[in-house]
């Protein structure tokens, strides 16, 4: 680890909070629709639908809140009041107003690492909302480059390290999912430390177990400090 250069960190839930607004949206659709599917069922099609949805919009508040809409027209077959969508859009709006809650113990951490390494925020998702988050956070000064992009995978951080101007074993990624944040980065030669979040969307889970020289796995952020 002697040879690394730059520090990718994840955004959502890995320098602040984010999954949690989301979950406690589904559960607030799925009550707004019980007269008409229950819950489980409900939260089932409003996840296939955002699956659906995906290749075309991407990931974050706004597509979500389109699939809300979406999932509620079917759920109802077609019978939801103007009343309804109006609360689905306004729950969109609440999203992304939101205070942004940083992750307990990422400012001390960035700031400790910003002052050995170059710090990159790499990130998907949408692009105007994660810029709004990452000024409310204060943590903008810490970084040399930000990167926000439509999906992480192999061919995007191999486009980041390109661009970085450096090798592959200089470069780490931190973040909280396995999915987008560690497997595709092992799998180019870099390193990947994992902090998981204590929620963590279905889309982002993987049933494998990974072992690789490359990897490590902390609990909180401040544990970064004790061999970097």
């Amino acid at each position: 680890m002697e040879n690394i250069k730059v520090i990718a960190f994840d955004a959502d839930d890995t320098l602040w909070v984010n999954e949690t607004f989301f979950r406690r949206a589904e559960e607030e659709f799925c009550e707004l629709l019980q007269d008409y599917m229950p819950k489980e069922e409900a939260n089932k099609l409003l996840f296939d639908i955002e699956m659906q949805n995906l290749p075309l919009y991407g990931y974050g508040i706004k597509p979500f809140t389109l699939s809300l809409i979406e999932a509620a027209i079917k759920i109802s077959n077609g019978n939801m009041t103007i009343e309804l969508v109006e609360k689905l859009i306004e729950k969109g709006k609440q999203m992304l107003e939101e205070p942004v809650e940083l992750i307990d113990g990422i400012d001390h951490t960035l700031n400790v690492l910003s002052q050995k390494y170059r710090l990159v925020m790499a990130t998907k998702g949408d692009l105007l909302d994660q810029e709004r988050k990452l000024i409310k956070s204060g943590l903008e000064k810490y970084f040399h480059h930000i990167e926000i992009v439509s999906d992480k995978t192999e061919k995007q951080y191999r486009k980041l390290v390109k661009h970085l101007d450096i090798a592959e074993e200089e470069f780490l990624m931190v973040g909280n999912s396995l999915k987008s944040d560690i497997l595709p980065v092992l799998n180019i030669g870099a390193y990947a430390f994992h902090i998981p979040f204590h929620t963590t969307w279905v889309h982002e889970m993987v049933d494998e177990e990974v072992s690789h020289p490359n990897f490590k796995s902390f609990s909180r952020a401040s544990e970064l400090l004790t061999i970097l």
